[in-house]
């Protein structure tokens, strides 16, 4: 069928045409920021999952539902080099200026735009990723200690109380918080339970990996009270159905009750996939009705284009023996994996496994979903792998 009316969204982050399965978490997040606003009680939301999952497109679709409400928002990526005081700070330089048009939040904003300068002139001593250039008027004494934790807990009071006269709250958008330095995570969840405690109107909107909350709980021993943590998977039966059916429908096309079974079973029903096998279903399809010989093409197609972009990208971020570490998972099946197998099919002691295995988690390319055990953050690694390298390892 005509490609240029093909309605699926495979993407980074890309919302799909019918975001399918995620009513309650999107509705759980909009009572926490009302309550924030409202200066009631709320616990920050942090969404945990495996590539795929739509952590991405969930943090987008609260951001722009809280915009339409009014709130400050401001949203980062947290990728593996930069710092939290290089992303942070020209982010929140916006939305204060934006604060601090309104004639009643003018005066706290400005004081808040004050406690920025100091930060930002504090922290250019300790990360040099800081390109901001300051152009504020400064506090002395107020967030330019160079202490990370105390300056950013004094920056956030001061937002909170700018955010606090304009009637709103601000909501920090951070996804991929797994890749923040243990510092840097320490530093951010002191912050915002000093805000809470306070009852100022500021709040954590985050998404990362399954190992998130193991991290959060090192950095800080209150995480678990401070933060709401949600793990999301797989779309249900219906719901993958649906994301997969309707965007069709839509423009005509339906798809054979055996095809849609034959999408579900081969993308394992997580978003991403679903997104990519219908675009190729689509693709492929001779007819407006999408038959399984569609979708049997479409496996085809959407598992080469994965294979040079979706997992080629993440391969190619390894060293060999990182590479090798992962090809010995793979063949031992999708997982999880006890670490002392994964050690025996490289045959290595399970100790010389073990720095390859923490910087794999480092990485973001496993996690370990219980003590011992390994497993991938990217479904459908491992038959990648499987067809990428020979086993055994030549």
């Amino acid at each position: 069928m005509d490609p240029r009316k093909n309605p699926y969204s495979p993407g980074a982050g890309t919302e799909p045409p019918e975001l399918s399965g995620r009513d309650e978490l999107l509705e759980e997040a909009a009572i926490a920021l009302d309550r924030t606003r409202s200066g009631l009680a709320a616990k920050s939301l942090v969404v945990l999952g495996l590539r795929g999952t739509g952590k991405t497109v969930l943090l987008n679709r609260i951001t722009r539902n809280a915009e339409a409400r009014g709130l400050a928002t401001v949203f980062l990526e947290a990728p593996e080099d930069p710092s939290l005081p290089g992303l942070l700070a020209p982010a929140l330089r916006t939305a204060l200026l934006k604060l601090s048009r309104q004639r009643r939040a003018a005066d706290a904003a400005t004081r808040a735009l004050r406690a920025l300068g100091g930060f930002v002139r504090s922290m250019k001593l300790h990360y040099g990723d800081i390109a901001f250039e300051v152009d504020l008027s400064l506090e002395p004494g107020l967030a330019d200690s160079g202490d990370l934790q105390y300056d950013l807990t004094e920056l956030l009071e001061s937002c909170g109380a700018a955010a606090r006269a304009s009637d709103t709250a601000l909501t920090l958008t951070i996804d991929e918080l797994q890749y923040l330095r243990h510092e840097e995570l320490g530093a951010l969840l002191a912050a915002i339970h000093r805000a809470a405690q306070l009852g100022l109107p500021v709040t954590l909107l985050g998404a990362g990996l399954p190992q998130l909350a193991a991290l959060s709980g090192r950095a800080k021993s209150y995480a678990e009270r401070l933060f709401r943590f949600v793990e999301i998977g797989p779309l249900g039966e219906d719901h993958a159905a649906l994301a997969v059916e309707e965007p069709a429908r839509r423009l005509g096309v339906v798809y054979t009750e055996d095809a849609v079974g034959a999408v579900l079973r081969r993308t394992g029903r997580y978003p991403y996939f679903l997104q990519e096998w219908g675009k190729h279903c689509w693709d492929c399809a001779r007819s407006p009705v999408i038959e399984v010989r569609d979708v049997e093409s479409a496996t085809v197609t959407a598992t080469a284009e994965l294979d040079a972009s979706f997992f080629r990208v993440r391969f190619d971020r390894l060293t060999p023996r990182e590479k090798l570490y992962l090809r010995a998972m793979a063949e031992l099946g999708p997982g999880p994996h006890r670490s002392g197998s994964v050690a025996e099919a490289l045959d290595r002691p399970v100790q010389s496994a073990a720095p390859v295995r923490a910087n794999l988690i480092a990485k973001g390319m496993i996690h370990s979903p219980a003590h011992g055990d390994t497993a991938f953050t990217v479904p459908m690694f491992d038959e990648y792998l499987r067809r990428a390298l020979p086993w055994p390892a030549p």
